[in-house]
């Protein structure tokens, strides 16, 4: 398995992996999709990052993000709903680092997903969306199946209005912080 690299920096936002590991090591949950699936994911992100895997690393993130959590689990205190690893981890890719098109990657994910829990995942991939047309903004869109399947890419007040409806408690308002954080005001 492939060593970290010494010179990249560990996300803030996600738990320290002690060594590498993959995405086989979410074999060890079993069935499980509650804390135990959502750390282990999380804890994969990172040693994937850390390895310069970011594109994989975004993958764990996307499975954390499908965890069955109700909001009330004590590991979302430490470890938020993953928006700030996710928007960390896209917009701290090096070059030479492969992401492919973010946009796309997020706009395939929101429009194919399959239950368990179908339209919340389908949202919170449309909210990265939205770090992703941010942070690549010459990342194209998939027009092909925007035209053949009649997708329709939500405003930001959609995306927030669902995450408030169907998320749990503060996820709006999660991902609006990290939304503005990153995002330059246009003073009036």
């Amino acid at each position: 398995m492939n060593s970290f690299q010494e010179d990249r920096p560990s996300c803030p936002f996600l738990p320290a992996a002690e060594s590498p590991i993959g995405a086989a090591a979410m074999r060890e949950v079993g069935e499980d999709r509650g804390e135990r699936f959502y750390l282990q994911a999380l804890t994969c992100a990172q040693s994937l990052w850390r390895r310069g895997l970011p594109a994989q690393s975004v993958l764990l993130l996307n499975r954390a993000f499908s965890a069955d959590l109700d909001g009330s689990e004590t590991i979302l205190v430490k470890w938020p709903l993953p928006y700030a690893a996710m928007h960390w981890v896209l917009s701290s890719k090096r070059e030479g680092d492969f992401v492919g098109n973010p946009r796309r990657h997020f706009q395939h994910l929101a429009t194919r997903m399959v239950e368990p829990r179908r339209e919340l995942r389908s949202w919170r991939a449309w909210a990265c969306w939205a770090f992703a047309c941010e942070l690549f903004p010459d990342c194209p869109a998939d027009l092909l199946q925007i035209e053949s399947e009649g997708v329709s890419e939500p405003g930001l007040d959609q995306i927030r209005e669902k995450l408030a409806s169907l998320g749990i408690p503060g996820e709006a308002e999660l991902w609006m912080s990290i939304l503005q954080q990153s995002t330059p005001q246009v003073e009036e």
